[in-house]
């Protein structure tokens, strides 16, 4: 099942890397915003509940939909990139075990636990 599941995210990143294609910026603002996300980590200096939420925020996959989605309708490129950025980081980090958070701590994750 593993496999499956990381054959599944591997198809989404494609997915992303395909729909951000499909937008009006040069390829190399794939490559630097692709971290971006990450900034949901920040949350953590505040504590686990807190790292929890925000990062989960920023990872959340239907938001990332979501915003896509409404640059769509409201036809505002810059709402298509940051949804495509964030789906595409998430299915990347799903593809290497960091999945969403628990309130546990960074490490635990809806994947299992960081590390195991």
């Amino acid at each position: 099942m593993k496999t499956t599941l990381k054959l599944e995210e591997v198809m989404m990143f494609a997915l992303g890397i395909y729909l951000f294609g499909l937008l009006d910026y040069a390829w190399w603002w794939f490559l630097v915003l692709i971290l971006t996300p990450d900034i949901g980590m920040i949350g953590y200096l505040f504590g686990n509940k807190v790292g929890a939420f925000s990062y989960n925020l920023f990872h959340h996959k239907g938001l990332a939909i979501l915003i896509y989605l409404a640059g769509i309708y409201f036809s505002i490129p810059l709402c298509q990139l940051i949804g495509v950025i964030l789906f595409s980081h998430s299915s990347l980090d799903r593809i290497l075990g960091y999945g969403l958070k628990y309130d546990k701590g960074f490490k635990f994750t809806h994947l299992g636990e960081i590390g195991k």
